[in-house]
């Protein structure tokens, strides 16, 4: 079996929010156009932990929590001609992007503010408080996971 490893997800909350997460139980988390970032959702298992990040919010941070329950899925936008994920160059045979199934676990009840996590975290700790960091999927390690997981728990 597989130790659990954690996870950094970014969504824009107007595009999709943790509470939109919340209201649908699970979802397929689509649209990722970066190799990198692809490349992360290709090393996940189920079980894994993923924070819920807001982007583009006031303030950004972390929101919840999902669990990954579906590896190795084809993004289906990547073939969809009328979606801005689109790509050309993917086929059914050989998708180029693939993504996961996530399903709800919480929203904390103490949101973790970008500035929070700043103080209390290096960049060479958590990859989203590193600048210039645009990546919207970024691993995070266990010890890390841990402390994020006490500070949005806490009341």
């Amino acid at each position: 079996m597989n130790a659990i490893n954690y996870w950094l997800m970014k969504s824009e909350p107007a595009v999709y929010s943790i509470t939109d997460l919340e209201q649908q139980r699970e979802t397929i988390w689509d649209g990722v156009r970066n190799y990198q970032a692809r490349n992360f959702l290709r090393q996940m298992h189920i079980g894994d932990l993923a924070f819920f990040y807001h982007s583009n919010a006031e303030p950004p941070g972390i929101f919840g929590l999902m669990r990954v329950v579906k590896t190795g899925i084809a993004d289906p936008t990547q073939f969809d001609i009328n979606s801005k994920y689109y790509d050309s160059k993917s086929t059914i045979e050989s998708p180029r992007w693939q993504t996961v199934k996530v399903e709800f676990v919480e929203v904390f009840s103490n949101p973790l503010s970008l500035s929070t996590l700043k103080l209390k975290f290096s960049d060479d700790e958590l990859l989203v408080v590193k600048k210039g960091n645009r990546l919207s999927i970024t691993p995070v390690i266990e010890s890390v996971g841990s402390r994020i997981l006490e500070m949005g728990r806490y009341i």
